[in-house]
């Protein structure tokens, strides 16, 4: 058990350079048993849901090297379909392998999936697509069992543009019979990236971006060496931390057009922003204005993963905001944790009303999940006084050398074992 120990009051100057994007790196890992040839995933994050996927694919068989920050999976001697309930448990993404998994032995074993406690995210949309590609599905004592003769291609529709189902369905249909078309697909930067990746070892898939992919099924996939997109909510986390804190940050390998609906709020916010190609300089040096209102959205709206971090700024700007989460309904267990800091939050439903205070104070708090844990983070950073965050395992999942990187900025945080 380790802590963040943070003595807060540091502004924060200097540069970073941005991870490779966590939710690209996982389907794409799990892309990787689409083929016999080797992959090399270039970049890969030092973050712990990255680990865990590898463990997956070793458990099938796969057999994986790290090559300083560049790993290689060799899936060619994958002999197992089955995903056991302690590895699917640490990991929401393990669910991305039924659709690589059934594509390559038409048959799959997945206890249901864990990660994040931030409310419900049933895999009925992901069944739903796959049983369009002929997918016999039946569950039976907490585990998914998936087998077919054959996957065919087949129109699929959505009822709702979520990420993780397009990905799946995008990884089963690839080397299915046919034409697939996903409508309503869901349209984040990762799911180009997956598309990019996929071609990149011989798929046939368009319309990744849009409202509508079609996939061409091929018959055998190769190897490739890919570079995954950069982490645009990392890079949202470090923009959000610069603005509560005061001081000026550049971003390398930053990406403004995957992040634009943040950029916009932070220039409300009362932020300068400076753009410069792949680089994002944020110069803050006053207290902030609040935005009066915040609604997360499927891409392009404001990202959920990145709402407990505007919240936390918004604790710390003049006048009121109202911060509406319409994707996932248990997202505040954060909330209670800024209160101990002298934040003024009440939630209502799935609304946050916050009344900006001159400033938060220290405190011991936890970290009931991965993005909410960095807004505390961030908070104990901007705080008068020492704060010390709990159960940071949760942030491990999702940002690699995390307190480095912060230090580096100025930031004074270190992690303490328990």
């Amino acid at each position: 058990m380790e802590k963040y120990v943070i003595n807060g009051g540091n502004k924060l100057y200097g540069s970073v350079e941005i991870q490779t994007a966590k939710n690209s790196v996982l389907p794409i890992l799990a892309g990787t048993v689409l083929t016999d040839d080797k992959v090399k995933i270039l970049n890969v994050p030092n973050i712990t849901d990255a680990k865990n996927m590898v463990k997956i694919l070793t458990k099938l068989g796969c057999k994986s090297v790290l090559s300083g920050d560049d790993l290689i999976v060799d899936s060619s001697h994958a002999d197992c379909y089955e995903i056991p309930r302690e590895l699917a448990h640490e990991l929401r993404s393990s669910v991305f392998l039924l659709g690589s998994i059934i594509s390559r032995f038409h048959m799959a074993k997945i206890a249901y999936p864990g990660g994040c406690d931030i409310g419900l995210r049933p895999v009925d949309l992901h069944l739903t697509g796959l049983k369009r590609l002929g997918v016999e599905i039946t569950e039976e004592n907490g585990y998914i069992i998936c087998k077919c003769d054959k996957l065919k291609g087949n129109e699929i529709m959505l009822d709702c543009p979520s990420v993780g189902a397009t990905e799946n369905i995008m990884l089963a249909a690839v080397k299915a019979e046919g034409t697939t078309v996903i409508k309503n697909s869901a349209r984040e930067p990762e799911i180009e990236d997956l598309q990019r990746f996929l071609n990149c070892m011989g798929a046939k898939v368009r319309g990744a971006g849009t409202g509508t992919i079609v996939i061409d099924g091929v018959k055998t996939l190769k190897g490739c060496e890919y570079l995954p997109i950069s982490d645009r909510i990392e890079a949202g986390t470090f923009l959000i931390a610069g603005a509560m804190c005061g001081g000026e940050i550049e971003l390398k390998r930053a990406y403004a057009e995957n992040i634009s609906s943040l950029l916009h709020k932070l220039r409300e916010n009362g932020c300068k922003i400076h753009l410069n190609n792949d680089k994002i300089i944020l110069e803050n040096h006053r207290r902030l204005t609040s935005v009066k209102s915040i609604e997360t959205q499927p891409y392009p709206g404001f990202p959920t993963d990145l709402q407990a971090q505007i919240t936390a700024l918004c604790c710390i700007c003049k006048g009121q905001s109202i911060i509406t989460e319409n994707l996932f309904e248990t997202r505040f267990k954060y909330v209670p944790e800024l209160r101990k800091m002298g934040a003024d939050i009440t939630v209502i439903n799935r609304n946050a009303f916050v009344r900006g205070v001159e400033r938060l104070n220290g405190a011991t708090v936890v970290a009931h999940d991965l993005r909410g844990g960095a807004a505390l983070v961030s908070a104990g950073l901007c705080a008068e006084g020492r704060s010390e965050v709990l159960d940071i395992s949760h942030i491990d999942r999702g940002y690699g050398s995390f307190e480095y990187k912060l230090r580096a900025l100025g930031g004074d945080i270190v992690r303490v074992s328990v």
